[in-house]
């Protein structure tokens, strides 16, 4: 019925980043997470099941169906194992809902899974991704119910838990007879819309009489006549448990569209129906009801997410919010207590002596701190202490952890505790109680909790009155009679009624979930550690080298990272064997000169993490002072830098001839500049150095004498920077190569990346360059053809152009000998390489059109002599478009002429005179320029009509990719600055045609109003103004618009004395502009369309649903594609009904 009218909003997927050396480790197979703080337990989300979810949760947090539920046994429902036994009647449904419920109370998992149940239902991942109606799967689930427990002794479960009847009765006012009819019901539908609340709603359906007079007469059957009647309803049976659904979602019949009713919809936590049914001599308190669950919708009728309120009944939860905790404030007796009550080495020690043998999983020991305290380690303790597995670590005297780490107890020597210790353990614990508003058993105080899907959250029942109105608001609630009380035994017991086999089944799931988290958590916290041994290397070139083979030197080493640096020493030394003297473990690093050691690990109480020591890290093992006999200088200041030195040398033997020579030398980073010198064995010399690695050293740095004391880190130089060493005698310049540039300080290197925008064939697409601020816009172009392989002539048939915010060609780079710097052009950005010359620095350069109008009338050329003058060139190019209507197919064609360059301070005329001398112009045998009309063009169609010959182009702001028409006249024309150029059409009488279009100029001194149009073009045709209509023509659409004057939309906020210009909306009125004029004399339709327009809206639909299939068709591909990556696609399926298989049992 809904479909997937309330559709899941989805988060997107991202992700996880790892760092350099990090391990990818499998999610997979991780077990669920252990319930939060809160000790409830939420159910996963299978995609669009939110729905599903809240209801779920509202039906488990009521104990009378979940106890109804689980007194039914296998006699009755079967079991699960035989389901696939043809014989076998196996009742799926409820077997699955008690094994669901069994999870929710006792399986310690943050949220349950719904994929056995719906499973059990019939649904397919498609339905399982489609969101549906909440009121609507509770009637669904209650009838499958039904259908499954017949037969069973649970067969009016149901029935006796939610029904309820309403009688309607009809009271005739003469004879005083009362025919009624009676209605079951299992939730009770309000109306939202136009009530301020539920009360009020049910005063108007249970309260108020209907009558009916006058013309609305009653036919009572004992009179039989027509007479006066009063109708009314009332409340005859009331269930234990009633359901009330919202009518949030209405239909518009004027917008025709679904919509979502926000209004502000108040309900009671406490209702008294005493008012609304039909027997009132009970005791009031058998009328009272408690609401208990409100479950509640976000979003609107398109799309949205579900979640509920409830009220934990039976207290299975641990109800504390934020802010009770800030304000409690308990007055301790004892100072001593309150004191070791925050000391959780004390309280601790107190849970552990109260359990048998002391001992206990870690696991659960935060769960017994929680359980008898009400608060958690993660709130009290956590944030001084840190994680409670790393306190237990750090107090090794006083608690034993076994090897693996997997369960905790007391060292032999805190197991004796006098008795009076023991009472004042049982203070302390009790303190921590009273502290907690989490096991406060106050009644006065409803524990009421949000749960979202898997989420549970506590919350105060003044909460609740934030969802009566909204986007986020109440959609279904539940009340329950204030008379039914629970059994003592069934507070904070989770085990209370569930079946001895479900009992046995989540103690094993338990189990075996600690096992996989124990197994998972041991597995997740390995290492892998990289040790480097250090009488096996050997210190030579500025840092450390393996002296013998890699493998032998380095040694691969697997270790739980929960363990300290004295343990991971405890190993190397059991590896080793025999290692003589003191062992230090340091972090090493790679470098490209070598190993080289930055800092030592200290602190063997350490565990790996606390010591910061990375998955994959490189530990090198020495005795902290020397290796092989050389002192090793360690830390990230002396850090060694390998630098490529050019110098010159000379070619051999007693050669005079010097050649340069680039050789790598290895310095600590600390060390001073003109250490270069004594490396080189050069008493003095310049120094340049080109910060980073470049194929051409156009970007030098001279460093001055006063620099030569600064250290190489100082400098900027890092690994692999080249620097340039020069005699003092020889010229600073003669070792530069011939096109570098020397600079006074440094520049840093930048890089461009420019593609290829040309239309030839080329063996690259794009390049990067390298260069600095100061390279000019030549140098790169040459260097990106070079580079691109564009060899046919470095002349000027290419130009460079910055790409704009569309990635397409923008602005061209006229200024060749203009920088980077002074263009603000940024390291990174990208260029595009285009073919085609650039015009002198403010000149243009544009392509000329030659634009012919079908069928107009007032022009001295017809179409066919203007192809057959152009037919004899073979460089001529169509554009054809839309343009004006006429009795046949239209066409606005375009043809090419060729490009012009002209200076933007030529005048119109000019252009006119220049665009004749064009070759292809030359065969019209234009008589003047008088007889031209220029437009520009966008969108292959005419735009903008230029005026006033003599004007300057510059003044048009054409821009530098404008390109123009020309179109041929009559005779001569001088449009004035306030003159519009229409073309006019009018109708032909009893067809659905035109005739042909006429140029009319309209003065618009007196205004743009539809009324000086319609004088005008009734002058221009001799009729009379009042029986004529006019319409403007909008091509694209294939639609007319008639223009009158009482049919402009006006803004509201602009109401001046032209509001009614033909300038806006919705006409836009503009040069060019086809006008139909209709005599009425002769043809008094309403319609100005053509046969035409019927075949091009035609063409119009058939082009969209094209696109539409392909869009369903590339949306489904999508949806494949998300499907096999676990993301559910989002988009709007068709409507489906909601259905729930059942077997039958009968």
């Amino acid at each position: 019925m809904f479909g997937n009218l309330f559709e899941e909003d989805y988060s997107s997927v991202s992700s996880s980043q790892y760092g350099r050396g990090k391990k990818l480790k499998t999610k997979g197979l991780e077990p669920p997470a252990p319930r939060e703080f809160t000790n409830l337990s939420g159910i996963r989300n299978q995609g669009g099941t939110c729905y599903l979810s809240s209801l779920l949760q509202t039906l488990h947090f009521t104990p009378e169906f979940r106890e109804a539920l689980f007194s039914l046994g296998p006699e009755e429902l079967g079991s699960l194992e035989d389901k696939d036994k043809p014989d076998a009647k196996v009742r799926i449904i409820p077997l699955q809902l008690q094994r669901l419920f069994a999870q929710l109370l006792l399986l310690d998992q943050e949220a349950a899974s719904t994929i056995d149940l719906t499973d059990s239902f019939g649904w397919t991942n498609d339905e399982e991704m489609r969101q549906h109606d909440v009121q609507e799967l509770n009637r669904i689930l209650f009838s499958a119910l039904e259908t499954s427990l017949v037969g069973t002794s649970g067969h009016d479960l149901i029935h006796r838990l939610y029904h309820g009847t309403i009688v309607n009765q009809i009271v005739c006012k003469e004879c005083k007879n009362i025919s009624e009819r009676q209605e079951d019901f299992l939730d009770l539908t309000v109306a939202v819309k136009n009530v301020s609340g539920l009360e009020d709603e049910l005063c108007n359906m249970y309260v108020e009489e209907e009558i009916f007079d006058y013309d609305n007469l009653y036919h009572c059957g004992t009179c039989d006549r027509l007479v006066k009647a009063a109708k009314s309803a009332k409340l005859r049976k009331l269930p234990p448990f009633l359901t009330i659904s919202l009518l949030r979602f209405n239909f518009d019949f004027v917008k025709c569209e679904r919509y979502k009713d926000t209004s502000c919809y108040t309900f009671p936590l406490r209702i008294n129906l005493k008012p609304f049914c039909e027997q009132s001599e009970l005791d009031d308190m058998e009328y009272m009801y408690d609401l208990f669950s409100v479950i509640i919708h976000k979003g609107g009728c398109y799309g949205g997410h579900y979640h509920v309120y409830i009220k934990d009944v039976d207290h299975l939860g641990n109800w504390q919010c934020q802010e009770e905790i800030s304000d409690t404030n308990v007055n301790v007796k004892a100072p001593q207590s309150e004191e070791e009550a925050n000391d959780p080495l004390v309280v601790l020690k107190t849970i552990l002596l109260q359990e048998e043998a002391n001992q206990i999983p870690v696991d659960q020991l935060g769960q017994k701190l929680l359980k008898k305290t009400g608060i958690s380690w993660n709130k009290k303790y956590r944030k001084q202490h840190g994680p409670l597995r790393k306190f237990l670590q750090l107090h090794p005297q006083i608690f034993l952890l076994s090897t693996d780490e997997s369960t905790v107890s007391l060292l032999r020597n805190h197991l004796t505790q006098a008795p009076s210790d023991l009472q004042s353990c049982e203070q302390i614990l009790h303190t921590l109680a009273s502290e907690s508003p989490g096991l406060n058993d106050d009644t006065s105080c409803p524990h009421w909790f949000d749960i979202n899907d898997s989420k549970v959250h506590p919350i105060r029942e003044k909460d609740i009155t934030q969802q009566f109105q909204g986007k986020e608001s109440a959609y279904m609630l539940f009340y329950r009679k204030a008379t039914l009380q629970r059994p003592p035994e069934a507070r904070a017991n989770p085990r209370y009624r569930v079946p001895c086999h479900l009992l046995k089944e989540m103690d094993a799931a338990n189990i075996l979930l600690q096992m996989r988290r124990a197994e998972c958590d041991s597995a997740n916290s390995t290492f892998e550690l990289h040790l480097h041994l250090g009488p096996h290397y050997r210190f030579f070139n500025g840092a450390l080298h393996p002296a013998v083979s890699e493998t032998e030197s380095v040694w691969d080493l697997t270790f739980d990272k929960r363990k300290t640096l004295g343990d991971l020493r405890q190993s190397i030394f059991q590896l080793l064997e025999c290692w003589e003297g003191d062992m230090v473990l340091s972090v090493a690093k790679r470098v490209p000169a070598g190993l080289h050691v930055y800092h030592t690990l200290d602190g063997d109480d350490l565990t790996l993490c606390e010591a910061e020591v990375a998955d994959g890290e490189d530990i090198f093992v020495w005795n902290g002072v020397e290796v092989g006999g050389v002192q090793i200088q360690t830390g990230f200041d002396c850090e060694p830098l390998l630098l490529n030195i050019l110098h010159l040398e000379l070619s051999g033997e007693g050669s005079k001839c010097e050649q340069l020579v680039e050789s790598p030398h290895v310095f600590p980073a600390n060390a001073e500049v003109g250490a270069v010198f004594t490396a080189l064995g050069t008493p003095a010399g310049a120094i340049l150095m080109n910060s980073v690695e470049s194929a051409d050293g156009e970007c030098w740095t001279a460093v001055p004498k006063e620099d030569m004391k600064k250290t190489f880190r100082e400098q900027g130089l890092r690994n692999g920077s080249l620097i340039l060493v020069q005699d003092s005698d020889s010229d600073n310049n003669s070792l530069l190569p011939k096109q570098g540039r020397w600079t006074n300080s440094m520049n840093e290197l930048n890089w461009l990346q420019v593609k290829n925008f040309c239309q030839s064939e080329s063996e690259e697409k794009q390049v990067q360059i390298a260069v600095t601020m100061h390279t000019v816009v030549f140098d790169i172009r040459i260097k990106a053809i070079k580079e691109l392989k564009l060899m046919k002539e470095l002349g000027e048939i290419w130009h460079l152009r910055k790409m704009d915010w569309c990635y397409e060609a923008g602005e061209p780079l006229c200024e060749e000998d203009a920088t980077l710097k002074e263009l603000m052009i940024r390291s990174g950005d990208t260029l595009l390489l285009t073919e085609g010359k650039l015009p002198p620095p403010g000149h243009l350069k544009m392509p000329i059109w030659w634009y012919q109008p079908a069928r107009l009338s007032g022009h001295c050329e017809s179409r066919d002599h203007l192809n057959c003058a152009f037919s004899q060139d073979s460089t001529w190019r169509a554009a054809p478009t839309q343009g004006a209507p006429g009795p046949e197919p239209a066409e606005v064609s375009l043809l090419y002429l060729g490009d012009m360059e002209i200076s933007e301070e030529a005048t119109l005329v000019e252009l006119k005179s220049q665009a004749l001398a064009l070759p292809s112009v030359s065969k019209l045998a234009v008589q003047s320029t008088a007889l031209l009309r220029v437009w520009t063009v966008e969108s292959k169609r005419p735009s903008r009509l230029l005026r006033t010959n003599w004007r300057q182009l510059k003044e048009y702001r054409l821009g530098r990719r404008a390109e123009l028409c020309l179109e041929l006249l009559q005779k001569e024309e001088d449009l004035g600055p306030r003159d519009v150029l229409l073309r006019t059409q009018l109708r032909i009488p009893g067809e659905r045609a035109y005739s042909l279009a006429t140029d009319l100029i309209w003065d618009t001194t007196r205004g743009w109003t539809a009324g000086s149009l319609r004088q005008r073009v009734a002058d221009f045709y001799s009729l009379p103004v009042e029986k004529i209509e006019i319409a403007k023509y909008f091509p694209e659409k294939f639609e007319w618009l008639p223009i009158s004057s009482w049919n402009q939309q006006v803004a509201k906020r602009k109401k001046k004395k032209n509001q009614d210009t033909l300038q806006g909306g919705p006409y836009y009125l503009k040069d060019g502009d086809t006008i139909g004029i209709k005599n009425l004399l002769f043809d008094d339709n309403d319609d100005f369309s053509t046969i035409r327009d019927d075949i091009g809206k035609e063409n119009q639909k058939r082009l969209a649903l094209e696109k539409k299939k392909s869009r369903e068709v590339h949306r489904a591909q999508s949806s494949d594609l998300f499907s096999n990556a676990g993301v559910p696609a989002r988009f709007r399926g068709p409507e489906a009904s909601l259905s729930i298989h059942v077997a039958s049992f009968r």
